[in-house]
């Protein structure tokens, strides 16, 4: 797997916004989910993605990239974009869209924000009864965890 540093915006100022199509909140998505409809799984707080929660990009019905982490008014604090064949860092202090390194603990801080975000959407799956996305999302959590030993 490989890992890539991304700021969660370039340029701040002007976020491109998003809503999840079922529940009507809103989000600005860090820039490698690309675009495309992308739900939250999570809490909204006044309308927006606040909290530890996932934001996942479907085509139809094919999962797309991940964001696993922290919200905050709509905006990605700290976690990690799972892109499938590699994870994408994503801090709020990364406005230099040159950076390509991350101090090793805000790398190991997303990482564990992201597994928690994960089992957290695990819970959600496994308190609607549905085991399978439960243990998907728990799997998703440990293979997290691993990228900071």
């Amino acid at each position: 797997m490989t890992v890539s540093i991304s700021p969660a915006f370039a340029g701040s100022a002007d976020h491109l916004w998003s809503e999840d199509p079922m529940t009507r909140c809103k989000f600005a998505a860090p820039a490698s989910l690309t675009n495309g409809p992308t739900f939250w799984t999570g809490t909204c707080v006044d309308g927006k993605a606040t909290g530890t929660g996932m934001l996942r990009r479907r085509d139809g019905n094919r999962a797309g990239p991940a964001f696993f982490g922290q919200m905050k008014d709509g905006l990605p604090q700290i976690g990690v974009v799972d892109l499938g064949d590699g994870y994408q860092v994503v801090t709020s202090s990364d406005n230099d869209a040159d950076r390509t390194e991350i101090e090793p603990q805000a790398r190991i801080d997303a990482f564990r924000t992201a597994a928690g975000a994960a089992r957290q959407v695990g819970a959600k799956y496994a308190a609607e009864k549905n085991t399978a996305a439960s243990q998907h999302y728990d799997a998703i959590a440990k293979t997290l965890e691993l990228q900071v030993e």
